[in-house]
């Protein structure tokens, strides 16, 4: 089976990274920070969207943002994150098993890339599907569609596995199954709404659907 893995809210909690440097973009722009409970939500959309109603969709004010945010990716914001608990072991139990898996994320790949490199499990991924930095869309789907075609996977032998609506909706897309988790940002009320064929609350619970 060919395991699709998001990379945010699902293998790593990356809520301090993160939020930390979108409040330093705003900070660069003079804007007010939202409150921490909104921020959380920017966890899975692409940047673009996200800074957009902040700053009265004015594009060249979003692409500074986009452009300070990464500024401090780049040299803090990637080391700061935690590996979910369990997670290794899941990881370990689904190679031994010999499933193929890979990552699917909103994140560019150049700034996933070190992350996953430097992950105890890292070389587990064959490998790495990221959207174009410039891209203002989370392009789940077609990013689904391109591993489906480079493994040669049959649709109804892969699984996207993700803890937000973009990942069951870019599941559903290519008409893969889409595993919801809750240890992430979203929430049961979102993937069951987006159409998630199961939901895991724990990763010894996703374990056993996967491991079935």
């Amino acid at each position: 089976m060919l395991c699709l893995f998001d990379l945010d809210g699902t293998l790593i909690d990356s809520e301090h990274g993160i939020t930390a440097c979108v409040k330093h973009a705003l900070a660069r722009l003079d804007v007010p920070a939202p409150a921490h409970a909104e921020l959380r939500r920017w966890i899975g959309p692409p940047l673009r969207h996200s800074f957009a109603p902040l700053l009265d969709d004015d594009a060249e004010r979003i692409e500074a943002a986009v452009a300070y945010y990464h500024e401090r990716f780049n040299t803090l914001g990637w080391r700061e994150h935690e590996i979910y608990p369990g997670i290794e072991r899941l990881i370990e139990r689904l190679r031994g098993a010999g499933h193929q898996l890979a990552v699917v994320t909103s994140k560019p790949h150049r700034h996933a890339a070190p992350i996953i490199a430097h992950l105890p499990f890292g070389d587990a991924f064959l490998r790495l599907y990221g959207p174009h930095p410039d891209s203002a869309h989370s392009e789940k789907a077609t990013m689904i569609g391109e591993a489906l075609a480079d493994f040669g996977a049959d649709p109804a032998d892969t699984v996207m596995i993700g803890d937000r609506h973009f990942d069951i909706d870019g599941a559903v897309a290519n008409r893969v199954r889409g595993f919801g988790v809750l240890w992430g940002f979203g929430g049961r009320a979102e993937l069951e709404q987006a159409g998630a064929s199961a939901i895991a609350a724990t990763p010894d619970e996703l374990a056993r659907l996967l491991l079935a």
